[in-house]
């Protein structure tokens, strides 16, 4: 056999890697982008979403997980997935604790009468009949409680002042949050008989408090436990500023009364070459009670249905499967999502990409993934047809997937984050104001925009984005 000269062989072997490498690298085929072009510049013109978020906030209203108008919502969906033409619609059950908020009321007794607006929040422990009267005892952050002497503590109310600021992201919410789900198990464990904080809100002048789940796991654990909205925060602690002992009355009329079992409802736009293959996009379709549920969460499943369906009346099929998600009970514990993740995790390699939309209505303007190397082409192409939209690709950030498919990364899904501007969102979430008005038509089409041409060209990739199991465990997924 004839020998290459050794430079010749070097080359021949380096075009050898060179093109089995590229063999590798997951692309979007030029006509799919195209396609995705085509579908965002008519998802902006419209109106499908705002229609269908109308459509729940006016039909079935406020969604309480394991209400009545639970399993109102639940139908609703099942309905809208087949009035929007998606091939296939199923739901999933799935079962949590039943709390019931029944009724609130607090009021300061002394040194100066008088009342104050509040919020009872998940899984708190309802009052003893008459109410509850203790002294309460003030904490600027939730460290400070943390190092408090049990002591001082045992037998009081104990109040967290921390206030939240605006951002773009929402960071503050880690803060707010934190010390709303941490603070109330904290205080139960020191002995406090009952727990308050300033509201996990950003509406500073608005007297309508915040509700929010708190982290009790055990109700023989838990204690009273409630969310002062922000000018009565400031008013409790002009009184405690006197020096003088405050006590107030809590009246809270609540608790976990049972078990319930929901359903995550489910429609596909069937895939024509893999229909095992999916993209997972969705909402949860549970909501608070004081308002409707419009910005949290009933945009979400509204712009993941209409993205769905805009893509369902293409001539054909996509090549994958494109499975909208409506989760159940995520405002108590991702309880739909713990569910979906649990019965899907086997499969988490059939999983093309996933994200869900759960931060409000305002338009998307950041975007970021968890994917694997050879996909980071493919997410470029993406960010090349979202960018005309206002969307800017972070290729630093991880994507988490959302809050219920945050569960399905942290099996190994790749994800994507799709950041809304959250600049206002904490004035509206969690309170009575969640209504219909706080939605622009305008900015929850580009969110439609988005989704739908994301999912569209991940749906006809050449190649995938690396879901596999663990895949994704350097970036926290899941947690």
């Amino acid at each position: 056999m004839r020998r290459l000269p050794l430079s010749l062989l070097a080359a021949s072997l380096m075009l050898a890697i060179g093109t089995a490498s590229a063999a590798t690298q997951t692309t979007i085929p030029a006509a799919a982008v195209k396609t995705a072009e085509q579908l965002r510049d008519k998802a902006m013109g419209d109106n499908t979403a705002f229609d269908i978020v109308q459509s729940v906030t006016t039909e079935v209203g406020a969604r309480l997980a394991g209400s009545p108008a639970d399993e109102r919502g639940r139908e609703w969906a099942i309905a809208k997935f087949k009035a929007l033409g998606f091939d296939k619609v199923y739901t999933e059950q799935v079962s949590y604790p039943l709390w019931q908020r029944r009724s609130e009321h607090a009021e300061i007794v002394g040194p100066f009468p008088q009342s104050l607006d509040l919020i009872a929040l998940g899984y708190s422990a309802g009052t003893p009949k008459g109410g509850l009267t203790a002294e309460v005892v003030k904490f600027d952050s939730l460290e400070a409680l943390k190092h408090a002497d049990p002591a001082s503590v045992k037998g009081k109310i104990v109040y967290v002042g921390t206030r939240m600021e605006r951002h773009r992201d929402g960071h503050d919410y880690g803060i707010g949050s934190g010390i709303r789900v941490g603070g109330p198990v904290l205080a139960s464990q020191m002995g406090a008989a009952g727990f308050l904080l300033r509201s996990a809100g950003t509406d500073a002048n608005s007297r309508t408090p915040h509700t929010g789940v708190t982290g009790f796991k055990d109700p023989k654990e838990a204690i009273p436990a409630a969310a002062l909205s922000n000018p009565d925060a400031d008013q409790l602690e002009r009184v405690l500023a006197y020096g003088k002992p405050v006590s107030i009355k809590l009246d809270l009329d609540c608790g976990i009364t049972g078990m319930y079992t929901g359903a995550n409802v489910i429609g596909e736009i069937t895939g024509r070459k893999h229909p095992d293959q999916v993209v997972a996009i969705g909402g949860h379709l549970d909501s608070w009670d004081p308002g409707t549920g419009a910005i949290d969460d009933g945009a979400g499943v509204a712009i993941a249905m209409a993205a769905a369906k805009l893509i369902g009346e293409l001539p054909q099929r996509p090549d994958r499967t494109i499975r909208v998600i409506a989760f159940a009970n995520e405002e108590m514990g991702l309880w739909g999502g713990r569910a979906y993740a649990e019965k899907h995790a086997k499969d988490v390699g059939k999983f093309q990409l996933g994200t869900e939309s759960d931060f409000g209505a305002r338009k998307v303007w950041r975007m970021s993934a968890s994917v694997k190397p050879e996909a980071r082409g493919a997410i470029d192409q993406i960010a090349q047809v979202l960018a005309p939209v206002g969307v800017a690709y972070d290729a630093k950030m991880p994507g988490g997937g959302g809050s219920d498919l945050s569960q399905m990364h942290g099996k190994g899904m790749a994800a994507l984050s799709l950041t809304q501007d959250g600049t206002d969102y904490f004035d509206y979430h969690h309170t009575a104001n969640d209504t219909l008005d706080k939605i622009d038509p305008k900015e929850l089409a580009q969110n439609v925009a988005v989704y739908a041409a994301f999912s569209y060209m991940a749906a006809q990739a050449n190649g995938d984005f690396g879901s596999a199991p663990g895949a994704f465990a350097k970036d926290g997924a899941g947690e």
